[in-house]
């Protein structure tokens, strides 16, 4: 079959790795894609986030089959017009997107189905949000409601930082995104993410992954999309993980199909955990970057079969394969990230490295400019691995790390250090 992948990131690079592993596959096209992408598969110019111009794509490309990594063409409602012209594909319906879309419809959604998450307010005018900071104090948790790239979220350890953010958002630091903020209790405990395959009805559970958000060594500085993952997630016990399905996962989808929305695609649920109890903290309606690299080196080939049994309304045929082992990612970043940073640096030693089911290098942020692989966003590469360990994994993906020669970037060192 003819696939097409949306996206040109580290998620969409280890999403169309897995696909390719797959018989099924005949033909990839990935829009954009990058330079480790184009190594492997075709890519393709294209909006993703117009519909109309992606049907159009397929049609002219005789594709069966199209998985939709990021939210924007999702939120867009890619996902709709697809299904309209009769084309098989991966992701929520633009109503069901705003999960992610909408920070306060996933509140209210909670708060309907009396799923366990923090305690929370909505605000459209800065005035009354400041207001509220200054009856709740801090620590307290302040996000733009919409889409903003994974930046929308400040979590303000005193009232001053809380006070800034509403400034910041209502002043346009996150455009149309923080027009409204929601603003939340701070919640204590260990962070972790559930990846849940969803058809409308079954829901599948397909791994777990911890990321690491902050910048510097110790979980220190500003957030990031994200400076590394790990799979599994120690963390998240089996019986956290059911715990979830039934307080959370299972109500949601539930809820959704009951407001006629029914969700379909992957529900990605970050939890906060805290003495044997589960909270929800968001929802993303895509698999997480870098979480995404980590599941498709232990889920492999079979990644496509599940996702187009999603599609296709027969996950209740599914099951899901686990190897009994473990992956890790490194980002490897722009030095200045998540700050300002500097385009077009040359990556080399990349093509000295192995690229297995067990080691890969998957690209982030690069292009190609004459045959070189040069930096071209803040996050540049997943520098991944499997281990029959998690420390096996770490020495692995850190051993490529250090194969890299790339002044110009840097990456954390302590990547799976809450596990190991």
């Amino acid at each position: 079959m003819n696939i097409l992948v949306l996206g040109g990131g580290g998620r969409e690079h280890a999403l169309a790795w897995a696909i390719m592993q797959n018989p099924k596959c005949d033909r990839l096209i990935v829009a954009p894609g990058n330079a480790g992408i184009d190594q492997i598969a075709e890519c393709a110019v294209l909006n993703a986030e117009d519909g109309s111009l992606v049907v159009q794509f397929c049609e002219e490309n005789a594709v069966d089959f199209v998985v939709i990594g990021p939210e924007a063409p999702l939120a867009a409602g890619v996902a709709d017009a697809l299904v309209a012209a009769g084309i098989a594909c991966f992701g929520p319906s633009a109503a069901a997107a705003r999960l992610e879309a909408s920070k306060a419809f996933t509140k209210e959604i909670c708060d309907a189905v009396d799923a366990p998450t923090a305690a929370w307010a909505r605000f459209d005018e800065p005035g009354a949000a400041r207001d509220y900071i200054r009856e709740k104090g801090a620590p307290i948790v302040v996000k733009a409601d919409g889409l903003a790239a994974g930046k929308g979220v400040i979590v303000a350890m005193d009232e001053a930082t809380a006070l800034a953010a509403i400034d910041d958002m209502f002043g346009g630091e996150f455009g149309a995104a923080g027009a409204e903020v929601v603003i939340e209790d701070f919640m204590r405990g260990e962070e972790a993410s559930f990846f849940v395959l969803v058809d409308g009805e079954t829901c599948l559970p397909i791994g777990t992954a911890q990321d690491h958000k902050r910048v510097g060594e110790g979980d220190t500085g500003p957030n990031t999309g994200g400076m590394g993952a790990y799979s599994p997630a120690p963390v998240l016990t089996q019986a956290l993980q059911d715990q979830a399905m039934e307080q959370i996962i299972r109500p949601t989808v539930a809820e959704m199909a009951r407001r006629g929305m029914p969700y379909q695609g992957v529900l990605y649920a970050g939890l906060m955990i805290d003495r044997g109890q589960v909270r929800l903290v968001e929802y993303n309606v895509r698999f997480g970057d870098p979480e995404c690299q980590v599941l498709m080196m232990r889920l492999g080939a079979q990644a496509l079969d599940l996702m187009l049994a999603c599609a296709e309304g027969r996950l209740d045929e599914c099951r899901v394969n686990w190897a009994d082992d473990h992956a890790m990612t490194v980002v490897m970043a722009a030095n200045g990230y998540p700050g300002r940073y500097e385009k077009g640096s040359e990556v080399r030693g990349l093509d000295a490295l192995p690229a297995n089911s067990r080691e890969m290098v998957f690209h982030a942020g690069t292009r190609l400019d004459h045959g070189r692989v040069v930096a071209n966003g803040g996050r540049v590469l997943n520098v991944t691995a499997r281990g029959a360990t998690l420390q096996q994994a770490r020495e692995r993906a850190y051993a490529m790390v250090d194969a890299i020669d790339w002044p110009e970037g840097f990456c954390r060192r302590d990547i799976g250090w809450r596990a190991l």
